[in-house]
């Protein structure tokens, strides 16, 4: 482990992700061992698509993009990782290359274990590929409810849906975070909708009380209103 923090701190940290805080204690303790600090400047690369596996990652500080790039240049956004969130577990299943690019939005601080470690790991106590697995079956479900979205769902209940689940820590239980740091333009890139669209319904929402815009943030003024609009609570007929 490196310096930065002590096996403390960093158990501390980790323990905020509602995955590694189910995992078995024994198994706790020897990613931390196992893992290093990483820090990676804003726009920084991690890892490209087809690069080899090189282990799993969790967001310590800062944000992570995770998308692909045509050879036009026009970039597909998939997420954006905010703390306490880990990624990169599908090559540890299969063993294949990176299946999209990870690079820095901002300055951030990353918890990597390595490949090696990783399989050192779970040579030695194969029962913990069940943890692993629930890791991928989490982004697995996420994965289908996002195809489901857009091919079922308006424009406005798509928007408050993907608000809500990234200020929920995609998927992590526990209180929701009211400030979103995400332009506009990444939002309209995850949601494959227009900028224009997006931008009307951010408006519109705020104009209903459920959120207040400033630049690059957006601000969940009610839960419960903008809920309401993801269509998550509908009222009985």
């Amino acid at each position: 482990m490196t310096a930065s923090f002590s096996s403390n701190e960093l158990a501390a940290l980790l323990a905020r992700s509602a995955w590694f805080r189910s995992a078995p204690a024994a198994m706790q303790a020897q990613l931390i061992q196992a893992g290093r600090i990483v820090r990676l400047a804003a726009g920084e690369r991690l890892f490209t698509r087809g690069d080899s596996d090189d282990g799993l990652y969790c967001v310590l500080d800062g944000l992570m993009r995770i998308g692909a790039a045509s050879s036009a240049g026009k970039e597909a956004l998939l997420a954006v990782i905010e703390p306490v969130n880990w990624f990169g577990e599908i090559a540890l299943f299969d063993n294949r290359p990176r299946t999209h690019d990870a690079y820095a939005e901002r300055d951030a601080e990353l918890f990597h274990v390595p490949r090696a470690a990783l399989a050192a790991l779970l040579e030695r106590a194969p029962e913990y590929w069940h943890a692993f697995g629930l890791l991928l079956t989490q982004k697995l479900r996420l994965a289908f409810d996002a195809i489901e979205e857009a091919a079922l769902l308006p424009a406005a209940p798509r928007v408050a849906r993907r608000l809500l689940l990234m200020a929920g820590g995609y998927g992590e239980p526990g209180a929701i975070r009211r400030v979103l740091k995400v332009p506009q333009e990444d939002l309209a890139m995850m949601l494959a909708l227009s900028r224009q669209t997006i931008n009307q319904v951010l408006k519109q929402f705020e104009t209903q009380g459920a959120l207040k815009l400033r630049y690059a943030e957006i601000e969940i003024a009610d839960v419960q209103k903008l809920s309401a609009l993801a269509d998550l609570n509908p009222a009985a007929d």
